[in-house]
C-alpha cells in the first residue's frame, strides 16, 4: 500500500501502513527483527566539511534506548552526538573506546569502512 509521506494534521507518515511515524507498526518490525545481529562501528567525514564523527549502527534496542546508550556513549568519551534513525553518532575517532564499552553490553561488534 502505497499513501501519503506527509500530513499537515500528523506530520511524517508511514508509506508502507499509512499511519504517522509515531504510530506505525511495521518500522518497528522491520528494525527489531531487521539487520544481522552485529553493530558496526565506522567513521565517516561525508557532508560534514572534512570533521570526522563515530557512527554506530545495528543496534537491537529500541528509540528510548538508542538515546540513553547514546547518551551513555557520548559521557563515556566526553563528546557531543546525537541519535537519530536508529543511528548513534559520537564527534570524533572513538572506535576504540565505543568497540570495548559495546563488547560489554554482549553484543557482537565489528569495525567497518577503512
Amino acid at each position: 500500500m502505497e499513501g501519503p509521506v506527509y500530513s499537515t494534521q500528523h506530520g511524517r507518515m508511514c508509506p508502507d501502513c499509512g499511519k504517522p511515524v509515531s504510530e506505525c507498526i511495521c518500522r518497528r518490525k522491520k528494525a527489531a527483527g531487521g539487520g544481522d545481529g552485529i553493530v558496526r562501528i565506522a567513521r565517516e567525514t561525508k557532508g560534514r566539511k572534512g570533521k570526522g564523527v563515530t557512527v554506530i549502527t545495528g543496534v537491537p534496542l529500541d528509540e528510548a534506548g538508542l538515546k540513553e546508550l547514546g547518551r551513555q556513549l557520548k559521557a563515556r568519551c566526553g563528546a557531543g552526538g546525537t541519535v537519530k534513525d536508529g543511528v548513534i553518532e559520537i564527534q570524533g575517532d572513538h572506535r576504540d573506546i565505543l568497540f570495548d564499552e559495546l563488547k560489554k553490553h554482549g553484543w557482537n561488534v565489528k569495525r567497518s569502512g577503512g
